[in-house]
């Protein structure tokens, strides 16, 4: 979903709770790896891997000048013969440590991954949940963003919400308005561009 979509979606959804609800989650993961400059840590479930959000996020990480926004994607399946991008696996959450963030998506509850959340916690990594928001990982979260199954939106439509409030500064409304023009300028030079690697 490109920067037009994101802000048409966002005139759709004015008035509702999503926007407000995606902008506080998107700042708090802003200020928690920028602040902290430890990293951050993106993770799914095995069955829901997180890699389109992890693209976005690198997109934003460059656009916004912020660099702590571009993660690294723990997969379950990770295997040594994998590109960099797509080799780290879960035993990147065991040395998780304080001034991280971790940040969880996950659809259902993922039981086989909570002890690993629950000990970067006690590491003192920052934990973040998108989700579900019922179990143990909504527990063990310092903030967590809940997308039931009867929501409106789905995770995907959600997580493009959340990535794009991550690459925004948090400026005063007029330049923010600037802001939105620099971003829409560098979508149009990009879709005329070759397509970038794929993930």
């Amino acid at each position: 979903m490109d920067a037009v979509r994101v802000a048409l979606l966002r005139e759709v959804l004015a008035g509702t709770e999503w926007l407000g609800a995606t902008r506080h989650f998107a700042g708090v993961l802003r200020s928690s790896v920028v602040s902290h400059g430890g990293g951050l840590l993106l993770v799914g479930t095995p069955a829901y891997e997180p890699w389109h959000l992890a693209a976005h996020l690198v997109d934003e990480a460059a656009w916004s000048g912020t660099p702590e926004l571009a993660p690294t994607l723990v997969r379950h399946g990770a295997r040594p013969s994998d590109p960099a991008h797509l080799a780290v696996g879960l035993g990147r959450l065991e040395a998780a440590r304080r001034g991280e963030t971790l940040l969880v998506v996950a659809p259902e509850e993922p039981a086989p991954l909570l002890g690993r959340v629950h000990e970067a916690r006690r590491a003192g990594a920052t934990v973040l949940a998108l989700g579900s928001g019922e179990g143990e990982l909504a527990a063990l979260a310092h903030e967590t963003l809940t997308v039931p199954d009867h929501a409106e939106l789905d995770l995907d439509t959600v997580q493009h919400l959340v990535s794009a409030a991550a690459g925004e500064n948090p400026l005063p409304q007029p330049r923010r308005r600037g802001r939105l023009r620099e971003r829409l300028s560098r979508l149009a030079e990009s879709l005329t561009a070759p397509p970038p690697p794929g993930w």
